[in-house]
């Protein structure tokens, strides 16, 4: 499995597999306390992560997003925390969707004005829409999370598939929520292309 460091800035960085799906995972360092996001585990991760400072937890944020969460924090030694809720750490966590099939949350760094989405948000070819820098998932464009992640003024994005914004957050967020029904039928011509574009010739 290849993949490759991304989305470097001053209180993290993260990892992206080079894959149709774009599985992107997240570390964020909080006065030397390293928390972990989404991992898929590969070559010099773990090292990544403490050469950062001292693990301090692994957070899922999707519920079926199992990646290797479980297993990277038992070699962390530190605790998984699944689909949290209220707060930890320096974060709080903003519930995106709440079903049987699907539960997620988000984490907002109020201290760092950082959000990161598993599924709700993400830029890998597969979910946007022709120039779009962000897009709504594709099962949340008819109902996208405006209620929950529409007040949130980021300057960072961290997505859980493609790589994050990591310049003018604020307005992509604004934009990808504002116009993801009518985008609907860009979104599925980009993602044929990029499905064809990913089969082996």
């Amino acid at each position: 499995m290849r993949f490759g460091f991304c989305d470097e800035f001053g209180a993290g960085f993260g990892w992206i597999v080079d894959e149709f799906m774009e599985r992107c995972s997240h570390a964020l360092v909080d006065d030397g306390r390293v928390w972990v996001i989404d991992p898929v585990e590969g070559d010099g991760v773990e090292e990544r992560i403490r050469a950062a400072g001292t693990p301090a937890g692994v957070i899922q944020l999707l519920d079926r997003h199992n990646r290797d969460c479980a297993a990277l924090a038992a070699q962390l030694g530190v605790r998984h925390h699944v689909v949290p809720h209220g707060s930890l750490g320096p974060f709080s966590f903003v519930d995106v969707r709440d079903s049987r099939s699907w539960k997620e949350v988000a984490l907002w760094w109020p201290g760092r004005r950082v959000l990161v989405c598993g599924d709700a948000l993400g830029t890998a070819p597969y979910y946007r829409s022709g120039t779009e820098r962000l897009a709504v998932h594709p099962l949340l464009r008819v109902r996208p999370p405006r209620r929950q992640l529409g007040a949130l003024q980021p300057d960072v994005i961290l997505c859980g598939h493609g790589e994050g914004v990591l310049e003018e957050a604020g307005t992509a967020l604004r934009e990808a929520l504002s116009t993801s029904l009518r985008r609907i039928p860009g979104q599925v011509a980009s993602a044929l292309r990029a499905w064809r574009a990913s089969r082996p010739t």
